[in-house]
């Protein structure tokens, strides 16, 4: 595996680095064990001083680190100092509430003879973080704030199209003053996360990835009894019921499937409308997606952004092609995208049924999957039937009726009347292809700690 930067934009290679070797992989272990030793002594006030600072750090040169996200994967300018935004934010919810969060926790118990009985929450040691190019920074602080703010140490294996965001999102926390070893990347190669996992100073793996990524970690985690959080891939549905608000839905719907340009695993992949307003829908969507406007990232003018880079270009030319040949019809809208770099047609998908492998797949880009369901019911079946289970929406006119609905649907997130939303102060996390575990707010920061009973008891012995 080659770690270099590939401007998606111009394909141009811009700058490559070396993979670790596996002395360098063994010496940052030892450096991240050492600095875990005075870090878990630090009380949580005296840790999140230094999410504070980088926070500080990454509004005060928003641009520069949005630029290297830009320049890495391809995503427009704007979202890019967005991502730098929301990773502020992200540091920022520790800094406010992971020492109340961490409080000891006394338990109601039965029997006075049980005694006065607490749970407290102590930092375990080395984590190795595995995260994805989608979202460069936010990936990173998604784990880092919680972890750091419970008292263990990270090792970061980013991917490889995002050496330069890595060593930035490094230098950002030494720049912070964060203690040298709390945090380190590393450029790992696949077959060197066993060499890491199977080290017993490492406590365990966060990956945010493909489903066969995931399956392969999770594996050898279990194989070295490592405790594993996986956020994997999702196929969002995106209801539309029939008395939903049909402009406002559809706006949304655009966005929901184009942002990032469609490389999100809880962007709106399937949209599953009801038949009574299915032709409106199809109808005013398309021309939502017909004027966005395809360009280069850094334009502020421009909405749709090239994909991160070839392989993932052709991989989704691949797939249209395939839901196809298995009688899907495949529609391309809007102006031509530019020839040069990793562009994809906006296409949409209808008349995928579920004997298409497809309809059970996650398009990565932006391709929308658009299926008529008979009524509430045909639905919230449709939305149902995946292996996935990361997030989704539901649109209405009707809150309570949304909120019900939503409530029959089985995904570790779900929202009435916007697409999946992500935000410093909500939990992220699915059920069954999607992963299992939870980042963010209070579920992210005791994922890895020893939640260890402490109880005092003054009784005499029964003999």
């Amino acid at each position: 595996m080659t770690f270099a930067t590939v401007n998606p934009y111009t394909n141009e290679l811009v700058k490559s680095f070396k993979s670790a070797t596996r002395e360098e992989i063994v010496s940052a272990i030892d450096k991240a064990d050492l600095a875990f030793q005075s870090w878990k002594k630090r009380s949580v006030s005296e840790r999140v001083v230094f999410l504070q600072n980088a926070a500080d750090l990454l509004r005060k040169n928003v641009d520069k680190y949005a630029g290297i996200i830009t320049l890495e994967m391809g995503k427009t300018f704007a979202e890019a100092k967005g991502e730098v935004e929301l990773s502020a934010q992200i540091l920022e919810y520790y800094v406010r509430h992971a020492e109340a969060q961490l409080q000891p926790r006394k338990l109601p118990v039965m029997d006075p003879a049980e005694g006065e009985a607490e749970l407290v929450y102590d930092p375990m040691g080395v984590l190795l973080a595995i995260e994805p190019w989608n979202f460069p920074f936010y990936q990173v602080a998604r784990i880092l704030a919680p972890q750091l703010s419970a008292g263990n140490t990270l090792i970061l294996k980013h991917a490889s199209n995002l050496p330069q965001s890595a060593l930035a999102f490094e230098a950002l926390m030494k720049d912070a003053g964060l203690p040298d070893g709390v945090f380190i990347n590393q450029f790992i190669e696949h077959d060197d996360v066993e060499l890491v996992l199977a080290d017993p100073r490492v406590i365990g793996v966060a990956l945010t990835g493909s489903e066969v990524a995931g399956s392969i970690v999770a594996a050898t985690a279990g194989k070295h009894l490592k405790k594993a959080i996986m956020e994997l891939g999702g196929a969002d549905a995106f209801v539309v019921l029939d008395d939903a608000d049909m402009d406002k839905t559809v706006a949304w719907g655009v966005f929901g499937r184009h942002w990032n340009a469609g490389q999100v695993c809880v962007s709106s992949k399937r949209m599953i409308i009801d038949a009574k307003v299915y032709d409106e829908y199809l109808e005013k969507y398309t021309a939502g997606v017909a004027a966005l406007k395809a360009g280069d990232p850094m334009d502020p003018e421009t909405q749709l952004a090239p994909l991160s880079s070839q392989r993932a270009k052709e991989n989704l030319l691949k797939q249209i092609e395939e839901a196809v040949k298995h009688g899907a019809t495949a529609t391309e809208v809007g102006p031509k995208v530019p020839t040069q770099g990793c562009f994809v047609q906006p296409t949409i998908l209808t008349n995928v049924t579920p004997d298409n492998p497809a309809y059970y797949q996650e398009f990565f880009g932006p391709v929308s999957m658009i299926i008529k369901a008979k009524d509430e019911a045909d639905a919230i079946r449709i939305a149902n039937d995946s292996p996935f289970g990361l997030g989704g929406s539901v649109f209405t006119s009707d809150n309570e009726r949304g909120r019900r609905v939503a409530g029959q649907i089985s995904t570790g997130m779900i929202f009435v009347n916007h697409p999946t939303m992500v935000k410093a102060d909500l939990p992220f996390g699915g059920v069954r292809r999607s992963g299992f575990g939870r980042e963010l707010i209070d579920l992210g920061l005791k994922e890895f700690v020893n939640i260890k009973l402490i109880d005092v008891v003054d009784i005499d012995a029964p003999f």
